[in-house]
């Protein structure tokens, strides 16, 4: 694991370490280094951690306070059978695409509870523009999607979300649950590139020396 990958999960543990009978829903495991992170903290406070993952990923680790589910994240017809409406923490960190994550927070935003909270990794681009640490033109413009997707949510949301972007490495978005309803997102209208900012930046007079 890189060190900032594991500084991110420490800020994570920060973040819901002290919720009490903690119940938590993963959206992906992979590795499973959120999911045993997860873990200590459900055996600390008597909680419990569902998973879920297209890959078979059982074996991850075995523990009674673990429920792995082996489905897409979106089968939910399938999924919803084994979950129940009171999870304190929804993390998705599944396919990263702009139009899945919607799809899946827009799911799975029901089964929380108020206050509930709600992190999304990999929503920044920074390192991957050109020229940046991981300079990577695909990673870049899906992160990019995905980031300005989760703006069109909360602006539509202001009053039922809280939202928090931690930029370390390729960052995570921090959301909380104030209200049980979620409006659909609309588009953000951006002036930047009407013809009257363009001629504004054309035409802007020169700083003098």
């Amino acid at each position: 694991m890189k060190p900032y990958e594991q500084e991110k999960l420490n800020k994570i543990k920060e973040i819901i370490f002290n919720i009490p009978k903690l119940n938590i829903l993963e959206l992906g495991v992979q590795k499973g280094n959120s999911t045993k992170m997860f873990i200590n903290i459900c055996e600390k406070n008597d909680g419990h951690l569902t998973s879920i993952d297209i890959d078979d990923c059982s074996k991850v680790i075995k523990n009674p306070r673990w429920t792995f589910i082996h489905s897409s994240d979106d089968n939910f017809e399938y999924v919803d059978k084994y979950l129940k409406f009171n999870f304190d923490v929804l993390f998705i960190d599944s396919l990263h695409e702009p139009n899945h994550v919607r799809k899946v927070f827009y799911h799975y935003f029901k089964f929380l509870k108020l206050n509930g909270i709600i992190i999304i990794d990999d929503v920044v681009w920074l390192p991957y523009v050109k020229g940046g640490e991981k300079d990577n033109d695909f990673v870049e413009r899906i992160n990019r999607l995905t980031f300005n997707k989760l703006l069109e949510i909360y602006n539509s949301n202001k009053e039922n979300l809280s939202l928090n972007i931690d930029f370390l490495g390729s960052g995570m978005a921090i959301l909380r649950k104030k209200n049980n309803q979620l409006n659909e997102e609309n588009k953000i209208k951006n002036r930047l590139f009407t013809i009257k900012n363009i001629l504004k930046n054309i035409y802007s007079p020169k700083p003098k020396k």
